[in-house]
């Protein structure tokens, strides 16, 4: 599908006014022939930092860089550096100022785009991590195109999707993630009412979860213990109640009731709430925890920080609730820092500095060291201590039915997936003919404890 000439001269028009720094660093007089490389890496450098932090472009984001990464503690810059990266940043701030005397555009094009459909996708009240997905997909894309008036035909889109399908070793579910994506830029965004993409997904096989023994677990929480305490309670609560990693960061103080011995996943996949249990085991250790939070919250409070992050609607409902000790998470951050969906608002150009939840990537790493040194020779990632709740509870005997109520599965098929890793009566119930032969060493006598196997 191609646009008509109206759209076309319209689009022709908009990249006139439009400037691109790269282009006009090359070009610039004022800057040493010598200089320029150190400039192009440092803004680079920069621009990679600030859309990493979905900051825009402006003197904000610069001294947020300068500060987390320029100054970073525990690295030694020279002089020269730090005056060439100074200048080359003090060179980009003029650049950003004749810009917006001349009435331009600096942004590049996966940024306008990734900016437009993060705009509809708020529009429409999409989930963040869905705007973040649609988003990133669509910035990728507009890479892929190169130029405005490509990234605006379906064609060009076409093309882009059958390289991610035919060229790219990627789930199922990745492609439908693209081809989503695309869709909803073409038609929110383009407004093309009907887009329609010559391109067929490829299936991909599921894949076996990893799983982790019993007896795996309980080295890797005795390591949690030893080497990365502060999340081990984190780690055995993911665990104990069947957790996705962003459903156990994201816990609010409200959402556990000790009484009860239950937690309240809300908004959880598919923006479904659900109730799991809450082990007997931890119940102390989580009120020891909930105190903690609350001298956090008191700190804040009297620091006068902005309340936490609430969702859209509520935030407009309930406006002093984020101030509430029973929204405050379970598991706060440990620095506050920037609220990067607030950058640019009235009144708060450089963004609400708040406190956030556990990032979910550094309990995500933090899992990983301890598996790693408890000798745990598996891919482990937090997701695994899901799926060993859903496996040992299988193991156990419990009815599928009922674990995929606490898993929060809207499909039982995709609980039955447990089936293929469980072991045991309710498990594959297999017992291997060479386990019941005797032979090579598994058997009793001196056939069992003094011979080997030969392996061919």
């Amino acid at each position: 599908m191609r646009f008509p000439p109206p759209a076309i001269e319209a689009v022709m028009t908009a990249i006139k006014n439009r400037w691109c720094w790269r282009k006009d660093l090359s070009e610039c007089r004022g800057v040493a022939q010598r200089d320029r490389e150190g400039f192009l890496m440092t803004l680079e450098w920069f621009e990679n930092f600030r859309l990493r932090r979905e900051m825009p472009a402006g003197r904000a984001a610069a001294r947020l860089f300068w500060r987390e990464e320029v100054l970073r503690e525990g690295v030694d810059r020279e002089k020269w550096q730090l005056e060439q990266w100074e200048a080359a940043l003090q060179w980009y701030l003029e650049w950003l100022a004749a810009c917006a005397e001349a009435g331009a555009d600096h942004r590049s094009l996966p940024e306008r785009v990734r900016a437009a459909v993060r705009s509809a996708g708020s529009r429409l009240g999409l989930a963040r991590r869905t705007k973040l997905c649609y988003s990133g997909w669509a910035a990728r894309y507009a890479r892929f195109a190169g130029d405005q008036r490509a990234a605006m035909e379906v064609e060009t889109a076409t093309r882009f999707l059958t390289s991610v399908v035919e060229d790219e070793d990627c789930a199922y579910s990745t492609q439908k993630q693209a081809l989503n994506a695309l869709a909803f830029f073409f038609k929110k965004v383009c407004g093309v009412e009907d887009p329609v993409f010559g391109v067929k997904l490829r299936k991909t096989a599921a894949k076996v979860p990893v799983v982790l023994s019993k007896e795996e677990t309980r080295r890797l929480f005795a390591k949690m213990e030893a080497r990365e305490a502060r999340y081990a309670l984190a780690a055995r609560l993911q665990y104990g109640a069947g957790l996705r990693l962003m459903e156990l960061v994201r816990l609010r103080i409200k959402d556990v009731d000790l009484q009860r011995g239950t937690l309240t996943v809300r908004a959880g996949k598919g923006d479904k709430d659900r109730m799991t249990v809450l082990p007997k085991s931890l119940r102390e250790a989580v009120a020891r925890q909930i105190e903690a939070a609350r001298a956090v919250w008191l700190e804040d409070r009297e620091a006068g920080l902005a309340g936490v992050w609430m969702p859209n609607a509520l935030a407009r409902k309930l406006r002093r609730a984020a101030e509430g000790f029973e929204w405050f998470w379970l598991f706060p951050a440990m620095k506050t820092a920037v609220d990067p969906a607030t950058v640019g608002s009235e009144g708060a150009p450089e963004g609400i500095i708040r406190r956030h939840h556990l990032h979910d990537s550094v309990y995500n790493r933090a899992i990983k060291r301890a598996a790693a040194a408890a000798g745990i020779e598996k891919g482990v990632t937090s997701h695994a201590l899901r799926h060993s709740f859903a496996t040992h509870l299988l193991e156990g005997g419990t009815d599928l039915r009922r674990i995929q109520e606490l898993l929060g599965h809207e499909d039982i098929t995709t609980t039955e997936i447990y089936l293929h890793v469980a072991v045991g009566v309710s498990g594959l119930g297999v017992t291997s003919p060479l386990d019941e032969s005797g032979e090579c060493g598994a058997g009793s006598g001196e056939s069992g404890s003094n011979q080997g196997c030969a392996l061919i």
